[in-house]
């Protein structure tokens, strides 16, 4: 009676050690914490983190996507590492070192496979999202013998992916319908494109050009009419500026059927009509934009800057489409990230090592946490959108 008693006990007590915190996951979230190899999870209801996870590498310019119900999260690290984190267990659940340098990555619409994109060795790689072992992969070999750095890297639908060729000047879409197997088409695009995005339908992907004037616009959905060049233009005979940081065209914002870019070493926020991406305006602002984000409901858009001038963050009324509020949250303010319905906004403060959160409405902080010079911030709400 005695040993059956012991056994039983035995049992309710490793079945509590192993569960985990009975919680949902649409709250949730991570900050890169790009100085130590950590990433903080974070509970957005509550404010604050609830565990750290160390040992992800080389995290100074890292990214993360999520699975189809928030609980896994994976981190693409600049050394090459692609990191599955369990959110609700607060573990990793395997990590693997699938190039020499890379820069971020993306999942298909299905969920099943996460693709990483690569400067070193230039291309893609695409991996079970389960078990994270490789399925296949397509090199950016875009003259023989050449290869280029891939950016931009999104998810279309049919489990298909864009991106850009930062040396060879093309846009690739490949189709990953049979995982083993890919196919790609290849479009000519321009000198340098630097970064890219997709609209919140998937349809249309931008690629900036930093190697000249203008932004590249392929219709996905009738890719063989190619890619084409709007606002090509902008900023010709002008003096430009040096450029301190590439502005990042993923941060982009899309409100009152108008899209909101970052201008390449201008202080300017691009303003572009969705329904003939023709320029409808510009916006000056305090600084080189690197992200220009906008609010869930499309209401405000915040701008933030490269140096010198990051520890400054601007709001726009997209309205009236002026600077209705310019912020000081911190020293070196990498990364915004909105709250799902867009009540608060947080931002890294990296030389702070902080992170502060604003509320939207009143433009107020109502909030901090400490944290090892922070960067990106990524939500599991991310989970359930296309290009993120």
């Amino acid at each position: 009676m005695i040993r059956k008693l012991f056994s039983l006990l035995s049992i309710v007590v490793l079945a509590g050690c192993a569960a985990p915190h009975l919680r949902g996951t649409g709250d949730l979230g991570l900050v890169i914490e790009r100085a130590s190899g950590q990433v903080s999870l974070i509970d957005t209801s509550r404010g604050k983190p609830y565990a750290t996870i160390s040992g992800l590498g080389d995290l100074s310019h890292a990214s993360a996507v999520y699975s189809r119900d928030g609980r896994y999260a994976y981190v693409f690290g600049r050394d090459g590492g692609l990191t599955k984190v369990d959110l609700l267990e607060a573990r990793i659940v395997k990590r693997v070192l699938q190039s020499g340098n890379a820069i971020g990555g993306s999942i298909s619409q299905d969920g099943r496979i996460v693709v990483a994109q690569n400067y070193k060795p230039g291309g893609i790689k695409a991996f079970d999202a389960d078990t994270l072992d490789l399925l296949s992969e397509v090199p950016a070999e875009y003259a023989p013998g050449h290869f280029s750095k891939v950016v931009g890297l999104t998810d279309l639908s049919g489990n298909r992916f864009a991106y850009a060729l930062f040396d060879g000047g093309e846009i690739w879409i490949s189709d990953f319908s049979d995982p083993h197997h890919p196919t790609t088409q290849r479009y000519p695009a321009g000198v340098q494109p630097y970064d890219g995005l997709v609209t919140p339908d998937g349809r249309y992907y931008l690629s900036g050009l930093f190697g000249e004037d203008g932004v590249v616009l392929l219709d996905t959905w009738q890719p063989e009419k190619g890619a084409r060049r709007i606002m090509d233009h902008y900023g010709r005979g002008e003096e430009k500026l040096p450029v301190y940081k590439m502005p990042h065209l993923r941060g982009w914002s899309m409100a009152q059927g108008k899209a909101y870019l970052p201008a390449v070493g201008r202080h300017e926020v691009l303003v572009v009509s969705a329904s003939n991406w023709q320029e409808a305006g510009r916006i000056a602002v305090k600084g080189q934009p690197v992200f220009v984000i906008a609010r869930p409901d499309g209401r405000q858009v915040w701008v933030n800057f490269a140096f010198p001038d990051n520890g400054w963050v601007q709001v726009i009324d997209t309205l009236t489409g002026k600077v209705v509020e310019t912020l000081e949250p911190g020293k070196a303010i990498l990364h915004m990230e909105f709250t799902p319905r867009g009540e608060q906004v947080w931002l890294s403060a990296r030389d702070d090592n902080k992170v502060v959160i604003y509320d939207t409405a009143t433009l107020t902080k109502v909030g901090e946490f400490a944290a090892q010079a922070p960067s990106g911030i990524f939500f599991t709400s991310r989970a359930q959108r296309t290009g993120f």
